[in-house]
């Protein structure tokens, strides 16, 4: 039988979803499960075989040759173990031992979800044809990735490039991470709707005060929520700086429910970056926002899997969106990115 699909989990606090994926990046099937993120782990592993299960029983698993996780985070991809903030259950938990046993033995590859993510976008979306980039995934928390060289570049444990956790308020509030005034801290989904009621925001009659609430505010013109995405902005602005200045990336790509703000987060991104980016090898630093949208872990994963664990075979695409050289399709422009210019 031609071995031709890959299996992809994306595991975050809220849902699990999996697919079986092509090597193009096309997604054959979908499984999906809410987690039990407040459930102990093996409640949370089972919801996990659910979804595995169902891509199992399908036809098409005969053709699957290996499997790909992203995660929330932490991870620690060389003991194969992970330990989500968000799902206290799984701490220094054997997902990929796990995940192992349920599928038969194939090869499992795991990353962190802001990598899985930079996977998706440098294989199929806005980092598409760079070799050097920054995905940011901006929603209930702040996670990343890099390529450099034109490989995805995980780190030895899978985290590289997980900015939520830089500090650029070196007094500001305390996270949960143990820091103060991280990036997540201030410019996460959860923590730009707590500034603005913080500040003195009010919500509509429906009493939302989400961030996404707080985004349609401003684009109305209130100013306190237009305050609370400008902190959001420079905080983004300041860690995206540290980032291309330590390693000179030239485009910043930014997903997530945040990142939908559109030109409400944009905006003062790409103002605030012209503060910070201001030596000359950083100065033309681009931002785009993602083009992946709900897919980017599942694709991301997957380009994993056909990188790592079916490395024998992988097309030129995925390996070079992920390990190897870029792929004859991976050398076309970003559409839709915005020059900080």
């Amino acid at each position: 039988m031609h071995m031709d699909l890959v299996a992809a989990l994306d595991i975050g606090g809220t849902k699990i979803a999996g697919a079986l994926v092509d090597r193009e990046g096309r997604i054959l099937l979908r499984a999906q499960r809410p987690t039990p993120a407040h459930e102990d782990g093996d409640t949370v592993m089972r919801a996990a075989e659910e979804v595995l299960g169902e891509l199992t029983s399908s036809g098409l698993w005969g053709r699957a040759s290996a499997v790909g996780i992203g995660s929330a985070g932490p991870v620690d991809a060389s003991a194969g173990t992970v330990s989500p903030v968000n799902v206290p259950g799984w701490r220094g938990y054997p997902l990929v031992e796990r995940v192992r046993a349920v599928t038969g033995g194939l090869p499992v590859e795991l990353v962190g979800d802001g990598v899985a993510m930079t996977a998706a976008e440098h294989w199929q979306g806005a980092a598409r044809g760079h070799d050097n980039a920054l995905c940011l995934v901006v929603s209930t928390g702040v996670g990343g990735g890099l390529v450099l060289g034109g490989k995805l570049h995980p780190g030895p444990t899978g985290n590289a490039g997980h900015i939520g956790h830089i500090s650029v308020d070196l007094d500001g509030d305390p996270c949960p991470c143990g820091a103060r005034g991280c990036v997540e801290r201030i410019a996460s989904g959860p923590n730009i709707a707590r500034r603005a009621v913080e500040s003195g925001w009010l919500p509509g009659p429906d009493g939302d005060t989400s961030a996404a609430a707080v985004a349609d505010a401003a684009r109305a013109g209130d100013p306190l929520a237009i305050a609370s995405f400008e902190r959001a902005a420079k905080a983004l602005a300041a860690g995206i700086a540290a980032t291309a200045t330590l390693v000179e990336i030239d485009i910043a790509v930014i997903g997530g429910g945040v990142g939908k703000a559109g030109d409400v987060l944009f905006t003062p991104l790409r103002r605030c970056l012209r503060e910070y980016a201001t030596l000359s090898f950083v100065r033309d630093l681009t931002v785009a926002p993602a083009l992946m949208g709900t897919d980017a872990g599942l694709v991301g994963a997957a380009a994993a899997a056909l990188s790592g664990g079916a490395r024998g075979g992988a097309s030129g695409e995925a390996s070079g969106a992920v390990g190897g050289a870029v792929g004859g399709a991976v050398t076309a422009g970003v559409n839709g990115a915005v020059g900080v210019r």
